[in-house]
């Protein structure tokens, strides 16, 4: 009873064992592809049930040390157990593997913290419970981490880079995309999502592990909408955008359509962030090719090291991303030629050595997608790809590729003419099925371990499995696979058992035939055969319903053509000579009842080797009309007015009938001049005194419970018509003759008008006069007997057989009255297209008293003013008229005037501006609509204009707002009209209601879809926390003493905020001011005092937060001058100026002195020193024999002080006996080191103000001087002035910006000094 193929090393000693214990293995069909089911037992109690994947583990790529996870969600009563297993190796390492479960998302996890290269591999998850088990396997990707080139080691000698940079080559590069962080989407996968299109998504998303992309769409359109506004500052239109792909030809490609604004603009090229080098030429490689606005990116015999992500961009602006992979990956079987004949099914198949989730098909150069014309299928173990071509025809002869990576496979498919026209498809092979079958199955266990046991591998669906009962499916790729199936659903007659079943069997559950198969011993593992389930049926019998004397047919299919079967009526076997045809087509059973009758109505059963599907029959006998009685009913009866109509109509059919007569589809009740008699065969109807208005249809309906019939009739009854209609246009008003015209009478009785009588009457005279009779199919008439510059009215009569009507009579008539016509109606657009417009329009009322002889069409171009005629070649006689001379996207407007005798009337009113381009698509929905702002009676919104693609939704020509109460289900429109901005305000709403809020986009096709917000909007100003709005507040504000102090700081906050005002953290005075509003606040100091002087803080505050400003206030006034001023002269050529401070410098803080100077040569004051912060200043350059003046100022915010003047500085020279003494020759030597005389002194300065420091030095040779600032040299910085006069050395901070250490180095060849000080800076 043992299975003897099992593997030997299942082969187990039961001798020491007393017990063997066999439970059945019963393989069920998962709802999920890919996973099978094993029940353990015969039967599952009522209420429990086999374990199941709710949601498969998926396939899953991750790079090299990041965290890789595998999860999937089971069922199963009682809860099932998840285990983990790989093909290579074992996950019982917790270090490397954790498995958990998380009870909220209900998912088992299988976590990797550190993948490694060698944990790539197939990986199976067991869901075990007490009455079977399920298991599925997945595949685990990773991908090798790039190494970094050139790091230099620790210890290094320091590098030359000068000579560094003289040798760099400069290689223009794109900012890379970032690498991914944990825990986050991959950057790589958004670029590459940018530039797909939306059917690709889920592939691609696919390929980077991400299985659930919708929470990311939102994330994908905002930026896909910066990418479009970037692409329009470069583009004016990009389409077709097509990612890389192998041809068969051995080229990569990629392309795309795109128009640019300027045509001078640098396209790049980028291979992982590094420019690409490419050529226009044919021999060019790889080739950027352009033809038109086409441009085509190619790589001829692509390699591995070409792989990468590409990028395109314009001047800065992306256009494209793709990722080119190539996969390690060979045929182990190629493909082989196919032949086929028409209407049969051809079907490719390779095998991979390594699997993937897809491969590329193509026939020539043309790529094939999954559809109703082609299939492509993947085995379970992504190694066997297959393509079957559906009913073949004629025009599919030609070559076939498979291409996996850079490698491609080729066959050709001859598709043969049918000779005998047959219906039925086979497929057909291009190679050997078992051979591509153990290929497949191979290649899969090079995959797993050798070890493993024969139950596993049936667990996990390899390739070899076989498994009949798993339906195909779509994998998240888009790709079918075929769910363990092998080959053999492929290449056989395309008929499946899991598809068997119909009719009521369909809603029973079928009961499992055969032996009941032991799956387990104990502990050991023992497979045994399950029975083969014979023949099944693939559809069958189904309730039929025919009619009395129709044909009924009723069919079945089964899972082969061996078997003949059998048909039953009510349990009696029928045979051909029981008035029925049994019909044998293959594996089709047909029952043909040629002519029902009532006795055909019954239960019918078709039975095959044990298997049996049954339907019923039903007859029915809906009403019926002979058809010369029908012929005979539908006459027209024709009556006179006053006389009677009557109708009668012979029926048959089952009872019982429920006869209804119909007038002008108003049902007819019995009345007073309403006859009706119905018995079961025949009704009638008889109508009395019948009136012309009593003319019309007459429809007679019955009906019983198997249908509905009907017939119809007409009543016609005659009279004298009805008089002419008007109003009678004046078709001409000449000098000798007038010409009319009216309308037929509304109803001419029931007979045709046979002429009209004309009478003529003169104006102011009482007589008619007979002009005659015309005929009454001309409803106009032409008088010639008139006299210019009279008056007429005439009166018309129609004339049949049965009469002469009522007249009508016309207004008065001028004869030889020059009369303009009036406008006609304005012009409405018929369509619009980008090369031409068509219009029409109607006639005006008022001909002007003669006919119209043609019309002056005029256009407008929006924007401007000038009226252009249209018909340059003459009028135009119709009232319709193309505009070709028009430019796409101009918009226009027209009007029309009409021309008769006289001349040309006024124009119409223009028609709607119309622009010149093709008909339009409705718009999309718009996009990131946002309320803006809201209070109590108003919202505004703004929304961004929906997207226009091309031949699917066109671009917005105005959008309606509406809105409605949560409580209410209608819509009401805010507006309209169509509103052309993107932003509207909602006016008198009801404060503190609820609101619905949507948009709609509309154009000359009509409205798009609406789109709102996903919450309710409630009238009420939005929370605000209180911010500043002047981004250009003062900080600092001086003002003179007594004069007002004003300071307006504006504010955003709601609810009404709370405003406090301090001064150097306390309450302001209560002479200041303090006036606050909801949009700002304001603080006034009538007349201001230096006690007023301070950083004044405002604060506003709500319930959101609150927001702080501070400003600081300086009242001061001119300062007064200095004390004395002494001079005296310590050194000759120079002079040192001392005062006594001004009164103001304890009260000021910022108060400083200013030095002029004059001497007697130049006669004008100059600056010598400013910004002093010192009572002394030391006057160099100082010459023998001049007078010096000098004053000195005190200088605070306001300006400068009143001067102090010490007396005039005076140097005399005395004039002596020259004597020369001539002294003896003596060699010295002055060279000294370099030393300080007068060193640095402390200093502080207030932030952003000047800084004046000095100091003396000696020295022989003059020492070179160097200033330092934190030990950085500022002899080169701009903000420091230095100067260095005898001996002397100055340094001017021109803006003081912080606290440091400043230090002068004075150097020679006999040495060097140095001296420090440090500056502090203080604050205001």
């Amino acid at each position: 009873m043992l299975d003897k193929k099992r593997d030997p090393k299942a082969v187990v000693d039961l001798s020491n064992y007393q017990y063997l214990v066999l439970t059945v293995a019963i393989r069920k069909q998962s709802r999920i592809p890919g996973v099978i089911i094993t029940q353990c037992v015969e039967r599952v109690p009522l209420g429990k049930t086999t374990p199941d994947f709710t949601r498969k583990p998926l396939a899953t790529t991750v790079q090299e040390g990041k965290k890789a996870v595998l999860k999937a969600m089971v069922s199963g009563e009682p809860a099932p157990t998840v285990t983990w297993e790989r093909n290579n190796g074992k996950v019982d390492d917790p270090e490397k593997y954790k498995t958990r479960y998380d009870e909220r998302a209900r998912e088992h996890y299988l976590e990797i913290p550190n993948v490694k290269l060698d944990q790539a591999d197939t990986y199976r998850c067991f869901v075990t419970n007490e009455y079977g088990n399920a298991v599925c396997a997945t595949t685990l990707k990773v991908t090798e981490v790039g190494k970094k080139k050139g790091q230099a080691g620790n210890g290094q000698a320091p590098l030359d880079f000068r000579s560094m940079l003289k040798k760099t080559v400069v290689v223009t590069r794109k900012k890379q995309v970032p690498p991914k962080k944990e825990g986050e989407i991959d950057p790589k996968l958004w670029e590459l999502l940018l530039s797909a299109k939306r059917k690709d998504y889920e592939k691609i998303c696919l390929d980077f592990g991400v299985t659930d992309f919708r929470c990311m769409l939102k994330r994908l359109n905002q930026m896909k909408k910066e990418r479009e506004d970037e692409q329009a500052k470069v583009i004016e239109k990009l389409e077709d955008v097509k990612q890389i792909e192998v041809k068969p030809g051995g080229r990569a490609e990629f392309g795309f359509n795109m128009k640019l604004l300027d045509p001078n603009s640098v396209i790049h090229v980028y291979k992982d962030g590094k420019s690409v080098a490419y050529g226009d030429e044919e021999n060019s490689n790889p080739r950027l090719k352009k033809i038109g606005t086409q441009y085509v990116f190619s790589i001829k015999d692509p390699q591995p090291e070409d792989a990468g992500l590409y990028q395109v961009d314009v001047e800065e602006a992306n256009v494209l991303t793709t990722d080119f992979q190539v996969p390690d990956v060979k045929f182990v079987d190629k493909l082989k030629d196919a032949k086929a004949v028409e209407s049969e099914d051809a079907v490719f198949q390779c095998v991979l050595s390594t699997p993937l989730n897809r491969i590329t098909w193509s026939k020539q150069d043309e790529a094939l997608e999954h559809g109703d014309k082609y299939e492509i299928t993947v085995s379970e173990d992504k190694l066997t790809h297959t393509l079957r071509v559906k009913d073949c025809a004629m025009a599919d002869t030609g070559a076939y590729y498979a291409i996996a990576g850079i490698t491609s496979s080729g066959a050709s498919l001859i598709v043969e003419a049918d000779p005998d026209g047959g219906k039925g498809r086979k497929g057909i092979k291009s190679g050997d099925k078992g051979d591509l079958t153990k290929l497949a199955s191979d290649q899969g266990k090079d995959k797993r371990a050798q070890d493993e046991n024969d139950s596993a591998d049936s667990g996990a669906g390899g390739a070899g499995s076989g498994d009949r009962s798993s339906d195909g499916s779509k994998d998240a790729s888009g790709v079918k696979t075929d769910g363990g199936k092998g080959d053999e659903n492929l290449l056989g007659d395309g008929d499946d058992e899991s598809n068997m079943g119909g009719g009521d069997d369909q809603k029973k559950k079928q009961s499992r035939t055969g032996p009941l198969v032991p799956d387990t011993v104990s502990e050991f593992d023992f497979s045994l055969t399950v029975a083969d389930r014979g023949v099944q049926f693939v559809s069958g019998l189904s309730d039929t319903a025919a009619n009395i004397g129709e044909r009924a047919e009723l069919t079945c299919k089964l899972s082969t053509n061996a078997s003949e079967g059998r048909w039953y009526k009510n349990g009696k076997l029928l045979t051909n000579g029981d008035g029925v045809r049994i019909i044998k087509d293959g594996v089709c059973h047909r029952l043909i009842i040629d002519c029902c009758k009532k006795d055909d109505s019954a239960v019918y059963r078709f039975e095959a080797e044990g298997r049996k599907s049954e339907a019923k029959l039903n007859i029915q006998d809906p009403p019926q009309i002979d058809g010369e009685a029908l012929l005979n009913f539908t006459k027209p009866v024709i009556i006179k007015a006053g006389e009677s109509a009557e109708w009668k109509l012979m029926f048959s059919g089952g009872d019982p009938m429920h006869i209804q007569w119909y007038k002008d589809d108003d049902e007819l009740l019995p009345g007073l001049n309403v006859k009706t008699e119905t018995s079961a065969t025949q009704s009638q109807l008889r109508l009395t005194k019948c009136q012309r208005k009593n003319s019309g249809e007459v429809k007679i309906k019955i009906k019983n419970q198997f249908g509905t019939t009907e017939a119809t009739s007409r009543l016609i009854v005659l009279d004298k018509p009805t008089p002419p209609q008007g109003p009678v246009d004046i078709v001409e008003s000449a000098v000798t003759s007038v010409e009319f015209k009216w309308k037929p009478p509304k109803d001419s009785g029931g007979c045709p008008i046979t002429s009209y009588i004309i009478e003529r009457q003169q104006v102011g005279r009482s007589k008619w006069t007979n002009l005659g009779e015309i005929c009454g199919s001309d409803a106009s008439y032409r008088d010639s007997g008139v006299d210019p510059g009279r008056r007429y009215c005439y009166r018309i009569r129609a004339k049949t057989a049965e009469g002469l009507s009522d007249y009508l009579q016309t207004e008065v008539i001028a004869a030889g009255v020059l009369r303009y016509p009036g406008a006609p109606s304005a012009p409405k657009v018929i369509s619009a297209f980008k090369e031409c417009i068509n219009l029409a329009w109607i006639p005006p009322c008022d001909t002007g008293g003669t006919k119209i002889v043609g019309y002056n069409l005029e256009r407008n171009k929006k924007g401007t003013n000038y009226w252009s005629l249209v018909n340059q070649g003459g009028p135009i006689t119709d009232t319709k008229f193309a505009v070709k001379d028009v430019f796409e996207g101009a918009a226009y407007e027209f009007r029309v005037s009409a021309i008769n005798l006289s001349g040309a009337g006024d124009p119409s009113f223009p028609c709607d501006t119309v622009i010149a381009r093709d008909p339009m698509k409705p718009p999309g929905r718009v996009t990131d609509l946002k309320l803006t702002s809201s209070n109590y009676t108003t919202f505004s919104l703004a929304w961004t204009k929906p997207r226009e693609v091309k031949g699917v939704e066109d671009e917005a020509q105005g959008y309606y707002v509406e809105i409605r109460l949560i409580e209410c289900l209608e819509w009401s429109r805010c507006n309209a009209v169509p509103i052309t901005r993107t932003s509207y305000t909602v006016l008198g709403l009801k404060a503190m209601a609820t609101y619905w809020v949507r948009v709609i986009a509309t154009n000359y096709g009509g409205d798009g879809e609406p789109q709102g917000f996903d919450n309710y909007v409630i009238a009420m100003p939005p929370p605000v926390r209180p911010k500043f709005k002047d981004r250009n507040m003062k900080t600092f504000v001086v003002e003179r003493s007594g004069n007002t102090v004003r300071l307006n700081i504006n504010f955003e906050a709601s609810p009404l905020p709370e405003i406090i005002w301090l001064k150097d953290g306390i309450p302001v005075a209560k002479h200041v001011t303090i006036s606050s509003s909801d949009k700002g606040s304001q603080l006034l100091i009538p007349t201001s005092e230096r006690s007023d002087s301070g950083v004044y803080t405002i604060t506003v505050k709500n319930l959101v937060g609150q927001e702080s400003f501070d400003v600081e206030i300086r009242v001061t006034d001119d300062p007064r001058p200095p004390g004395p001023v002494e001079l005296e002269q310590n050194i000759p050529g120079t002079v040192t100026l001392s005062w006594c401070p001004s009164p103001d410098e304890k009260r000021d803080d910022r108060l400083h002195y200013l030095v002029s100077q004059r001497d007697s040569f130049k006669q004008t004051w100059r600056t010598v020193a400013d910004n002093l912060f010192n009572n002394k200043f030391t006057v160099v350059n100082i010459l023998p024999g001049w007078d010096y003046h000098f004053r000195v100022f005190a200088k605070n915010d306001m300006g400068l002080s009143t001067p102090s003047e010490p007396p005039v500085f005076e140097t005399r020279k005395d004039k002596e006996k020259f004597i020369v003494n001539m002294p003896k020759k003596k060699n010295l030597d002055f060279q000294a080191a370099p030393a300080f005389i007068v060193p640095l002194k402390m200093r502080t300065a207030p932030q952003g103000y000047e800084c004046h420091m000095s100091c003396a030095v000696k020295g022989d040779p003059a020492p070179r001087v160097t200033w330092y600032r934190n030990n950085i040299s500022l002899n080169t910085d701009t903000n420091y002035h230095i100067t260095n006069v005898c001996g002397v050395c100055s340094l001017l901070i021109l803006r003081v910006k912080d606290n440091g250490e400043y230090k002068v180095v004075i150097e020679n060849k006999l040495g060097s000094a140095e001296c420090s000080m440090n500056l502090s800076v203080r604050d205001w």
